[in-house]
């Protein structure tokens, strides 16, 4: 190996090791590593932005500020106690209409926000029920997984796999849409006849269960009408420019850029209040990452790898396999970001000996739902579960993996099957 080679392994690996060992902030260490990346002379200053993945980091921007907007209307306390009030006093019911809320707004949000949104008032309906929070929490925690890998811009992986490939809005929905649907069914079939007897009540019980719930007024969670009205036309504008950006030719990033600009300007919100509350370092943390992975491409190590794989591997059904595998376990322990990060360009590398499209697909279900294998395996959880545990609630990595784990090889399997059908039947 060249000296250069031999220093961007030595940074990728020691980079990712503080990530994993979370003393250092990610963003830190990214930031670092980069920072090594571009004094050495790795990666040349005028190749930087080449590497730099603002497709990805514009998105993710411009979804921020809509959300962060749109928070301050009290439009998810509505969703959160409207969808309570539809369950009619039955806990399975709130079961599985918040899991499903949780889905659907994680494909359209990012995981994080919507369980930021959502988890305070599913412990609050929980605790207004008498009932363990635990079943409901981990159930959000699947269900946000689950939902997020069905869009192009529900989980970050989608949104690196469709800006890399260049994927659209509508390749992820109806790629991935079906398999998240008949993922979800599955998973949430599962897990209602796991908790089934832990969140089971009595008929005097559910009677007031449903008289607390009647005292709740959605309308009462609106502290600004105005906004309020603004943010769901926002929101829904966005949506559909996300099914039509691929006619129109507009990238994804503009679109969410577009719908970020348009709330701000309509809403007349100070934009200092929504910019301070953008997940600054999740985006430098992006930015830090792609110029360490594009130091590995720019020595040839990916290329080499990727023609080792491509060397043992026969056919793409066996490479799609493996990859869904790989990803799904290694996502598990480590964060998908850097993962995803990392098996792009060697994805694209072995585009030179075979046809990759269905490995895109492999790539995003695995880095998707891996992250439900434990507690650490996707930003979810963590933010879940801190949010319970500052409520006194806590769930050990052991119980979160007992059931995790279950729903991570049912879920994958039954994707990595449905991928199967479609691409190599």
């Amino acid at each position: 190996m060249t000296g250069p080679e031999l220093i961007a392994i030595a940074i990728f690996l020691f980079t990712y090791a503080l990530i994993i060992d979370e003393r250092i902030h990610r963003a830190v260490a990214a930031m670092a590593g980069a920072a090594v990346i571009a004094f050495a002379g790795i990666v040349p200053w005028e190749k930087i932005p080449e590497y730099l993945d603002l497709g990805t980091i514009f998105l993710l921007m411009g979804m921020m500020i809509i959300v962060n907007t749109a928070r301050g209307s009290g439009l998810f306390e509505y969703i959160a106690i409207k969808t309570a009030k539809l369950s009619k006093g039955s806990p399975m019911r709130v079961l599985v209409l918040f899991a499903l809320v949780t889905a659907v707004t994680s494909a359209f949000l990012d995981n994080v926000t919507t369980v930021l949104l959502l988890t305070p008032m599913l412990l609050y309906i929980a605790r207004v029920m008498e009932l363990n929070p635990v079943p409901f929490l981990l159930t959000e925690i699947f269900a946000s997984n689950v939902g997020g890998a069905a869009t192009l811009i529900g989980d970050p992986p989608n949104i690196m796999i469709g800006s890399a490939a260049g994927l659209g809005f509508n390749d992820f929905l109806f790629t991935m849409g079906p398999i998240v649907a008949v993922d979800f069914v599955v998973v949430i079939l599962f897990l209602a006849l796991l908790y089934r007897k832990k969140i089971a009540v009595g008929k005097e019980a559910m009677e007031k269960i449903v008289r607390t719930l009647e005292g709740l007024d959605e309308r009462a969670a609106i502290k600004d009408r105005s906004l309020f009205i603004k943010s769901v036309v926002t929101i829904l504008l966005v949506v559909v420019l996300f099914f039509v950006h691929g006619e129109l030719g507009v990238e994804p990033a503009v679109v969410a850029l577009t719908g970020a600009a348009l709330i701000l300007f309509w809403s007349r919100v100070p934009p200092e209040e929504v910019l301070e509350k953008i997940e600054w370092p999740a985006l430098f943390f992006f930015g830090g990452l792609f110029v360490i992975v594009g130091a590995l491409v720019e020595t040839g190590l990916i290329a080499q790898v990727a023609n080792f794989v491509v060397g043992h591997v026969s056919s793409t059904g066996e490479a799609m396999i493996i990859i869904a595998w790989f990803s799904a376990i290694a996502s598990a322990f480590v964060d998908n970001i850097p993962l995803t990060a990392t098996l792009i360009p060697l994805i694209r590398d072995m585009g030179t000996a075979m046809d990759v499209g269905p490995l895109w697909w492999a790539l995003s279900l695995g880095a998707c739902l891996g992250g439900n294998g434990t507690a650490i395996g996707a930003s979810a959880n963590v933010v879940v579960l801190g949010v319970a545990e500052r409520e006194g609630i806590n769930i050990s990595f052991i119980e979160f993996l007992k059931v995790g784990m279950i729903v991570l090889f049912l879920s994958v399997t039954i994707g990595l099957g449905l991928l199967w059908l479609r691409f190599m039947w």
